[in-house]
């Protein structure tokens, strides 16, 4: 079982990461995290199988003289091309929970084929595969940028072809807004936000572009979002809870056995029941 935790620059995705993987801990499970962004640099938690190990940024952008977004690239570009050497780490936590970080460049999910390759070996593995994709809370305060989340969050949704569940981070940072009755306009995006606010702002000749994309965004119907506060631990379990649904999670699980019993001590608690 594994979650991968997508979404752009700044949403939030290695603080989701450690904040279930602590909620993870108290449930019990065992969980490692993986991280996938070799331009990385603090983890609260130590991951377990690391592209660093592999290949870095820096090293991509001394070497050849990439810029960021293009060394980024050309890593996972390398993972994918050497991708024995995940297969060989990842088969040292087989029976596992995996939570992967990836980098925040979104073309990776929208673009590219590369984080579909990832996908498809972790699913060779036999791997149950979630996508979590981020969008940050902020988005909501410029109509225009939150429907381009909605944009890419539905891209990456037919990119990659597994199932999928969006969450809105940072909510926290919206006080009391976030208990609002307007903000279902945002979980479940209403496409009428768009054309009421971003035509305001925007020349007639763009209008039937805005409204082309209202189309095709409720059309698709595909997206919504999670709220996640995650000093709110009843929200915090349930989006574990709709990820747990969403791969499956607990049917392949084996049972724990009991804890050894000595035998003396186990004849004498069933002595009470016997004549």
């Amino acid at each position: 079982m594994c979650q991968l935790v997508m979404g752009p620059a700044g949403s939030g995705k290695s603080t989701f990461c450690s904040t279930i993987m602590t909620h993870c801990e108290t449930l019990k499970r065992s969980v490692h995290l993986v991280n996938l962004d070799p331009a990385a640099e603090r983890f609260a938690y130590e991951p377990s199988i690391d592209i660093r190990d592999l290949i870095t940024l820096e090293d991509v952008v001394e070497e050849l003289h990439y810029g960021p977004n293009g060394g980024l690239i050309y890593c996972l570009e390398f993972l994918v091309n050497n991708m024995d050497w995940l297969e060989e780490e990842l088969a040292n936590y087989e029976d596992d929970y995996l939570i992967i970080d990836c980098p925040g460049q979104i073309e990776l999910y929208t673009h590219y084929p590369i984080m579909k390759r990832i996908v498809e070996a972790l699913q060779r593995l036999g791997y149950n595969v979630c996508g979590v994709y981020l969008i940050d809370s902020q988005f909501i305060e410029d109509s225009a940028k939150f429907f381009a989340g909605v944009m890419s969050a539905m891209s990456a949704m037919v990119q990659l072809e597994i199932p999928h569940i969006n969450v809105m981070s940072k909510m926290d940072l919206l006080g009391s807004k976030q208990n609002k009755p307007e903000m279902d306009r945002y979980f479940d995006p209403d496409p009428t936000l768009l054309l009421e606010d971003v035509n305001k702002h925007t020349r007639p000749k763009f209008h039937n572009l805005n409204e082309a994309l209202v189309r095709l965004i409720d059309e698709y119907n595909m997206v919504s979002f999670i709220p996640l506060n995650i000093y709110d631990e009843d929200q915090v379990a349930l989006v574990l809870s709709h990820i747990d649904n969403a791969i499956q999670y607990g049917e392949d699980v084996e049972p724990k056995e009991p804890k050894d019993m000595d035998e003396g001590d186990g004849d004498e608690d069933l002595g009470g029941f016997m004549g």
